[in-house]
């Protein structure tokens, strides 16, 4: 079994996405808009261009096909679907505490920190915060053994 968040955005999916593979490095192995559809005729025009699918690899081991363990996927949410984000963050672990502090600060830009990344008694460093899109993010980077 694999467990991996699959994220709803507002339109901008393929800008958050984006943004993702910068902060969090990996790569964008899928990304299909509205347009590619088979049943494109009956989308309205104006949301040809939403993202109907996408799959950030952190892995770095080509996607999907092979199995990747570490998956972040998303979609624009059909219009009148979408619901702000609440009762859930995306959890990133790191081993590194200079990892967790450049994650933090590149999800941070033009975000919202709830909790500044810094040393707690259960990590070298957490932190909380909502991205520019809305959702909500925890970085942590716990301490060695």
């Amino acid at each position: 079994m694999k467990l991996n968040s699959y994220l709803m955005f507002n339109g901008n999916c393929e800008a958050a996405f984006k943004f993702y593979e910068q902060c969090l490095g990996g790569k964008i192995v899928m990304m299909l808009t509205h347009r590619d559809a088979p049943s494109v005729e009956h989308i309205p025009a104006e949301w040809h261009d939403k993202i109907m699918h996408v799959c950030l690899d952190l892995d770095g081991s080509s996607g999907v096909a092979q199995g990747a363990s570490r998956l972040l996927m998303g979609s624009d949410s059909p219009p009148g679907y979408f619901e702000t984000p609440q009762g859930f963050c995306v959890q990133i672990s790191v081993d590194e505490p200079a990892e967790a502090e450049q994650i933090f600060h590149a999800l941070a830009e033009n975000g919202k920190v709830k909790m500044p990344i810094e040393q707690t008694f259960w990590s070298v460093r957490f932190g909380m915060l909502v991205d520019q899109f809305g959702i909500p993010w925890m970085v942590n980077c716990e301490k060695a053994a």
